[in-house]
């Protein structure tokens, strides 16, 4: 009963949180589960209600998303997603750098994740030094901002923190800014799981038991703060919405540094 509840409260927080940013679901929630279940299993479980929770707010959302960003960012995005995600099936596994234990589990510092960790923070800096605020991505480099998250997101699965740094110079609104992360969300997860699936289940190169009643638990949680989110995305600002992402961007980045995340 108490990890029902933990994770229901823990998805439901989570997912009021990063709909604003349209990123960190996955990275939040994916410590909770380690907490309950081995590592495979969290993964799994995480990637399930990443991909339902997005689902379900490009449902809410989906009508407001910018087509021409779509396509401009969301074409390279899923080329570049079906590349890292079949990197990953073949390279499974890195050798860590460093390992360390953080609240009872092991967290792996590896070449990858440094990599992830200093563009992300470097993101970040652009988002919360006033001086720098100025200083955007142009928006010519938008595609190759799609290749960067997706092949990442492939990869590694950290794929909304670079995308909501190319996307937020965009001067979105609230509402296209977040429906738009949204659909990038889901073509992205819909070409890293056919990958995903192909190598795991179809080659079965691995076998995982998936705590399906928590699984729902969580992904019922996480719709009821989406909901509750987007009736308060209309009183949300795009300064707002910017220190929430230079925020998450500094704690992902800092936790991919330290091998936490």
């Amino acid at each position: 009963m108490f990890e029902l509840i933990f994770i229901a409260v823990v998805s439901f927080a989570v997912s009021l949180l990063t709909l604003f940013s349209g990123f960190g679901l996955g990275t939040l929630l994916l410590p909770v589960f380690v907490w309950f279940f081995p590592v495979e299993v969290a993964v799994a479980a995480t990637a399930i209600v990443h991909a339902a929770n997005n689902g379900f707010k490009l449902v809410l959302l989906g009508a407001s998303a910018k087509k021409d960003v779509l396509l401009r960012f969301g074409i390279p995005a899923v080329i570049a997603a079906f590349v890292g995600a079949y990197l990953l099936t073949q390279f499974s596994a890195q050798t860590p750098l460093h390992s360390w234990t953080f609240l009872g589990r092991t967290a792996e510092i590896t070449i990858l994740k440094i990599v992830m960790g200093l563009l992300i923070l470097g993101f970040a800096i652009f988002e919360l030094v006033p001086r720098f605020q100025k200083m955007r991505v142009a928006p010519k480099y938008l595609s190759f901002g799609g290749i960067l998250s997706g092949f990442f997101g492939g990869l590694s699965g950290h794929q909304g923190a670079l995308r909501a740094a190319f996307l937020t110079p965009l001067k979105l609104s609230p509402s296209e800014f977040v429906a738009t992360q949204a659909v990038l969300a889901v073509m992205v997860d819909t070409a890293r799981l056919i990958v995903y699936g192909w190598a795991f289940v179809v080659l079965k190169n691995s076998s995982v038991e998936i705590p399906w009643q928590l699984v729902g638990v969580a992904c019922i949680a996480a719709f009821v703060g989406a909901i509750l989110g987007k009736k308060m995305l209309k009183k949300i600002t795009m300064d707002a919405i910017r220190l929430i992402v230079g925020v998450l961007l500094s704690v992902v980045g800092f936790a991919l540094l330290l091998g936490i995340a």
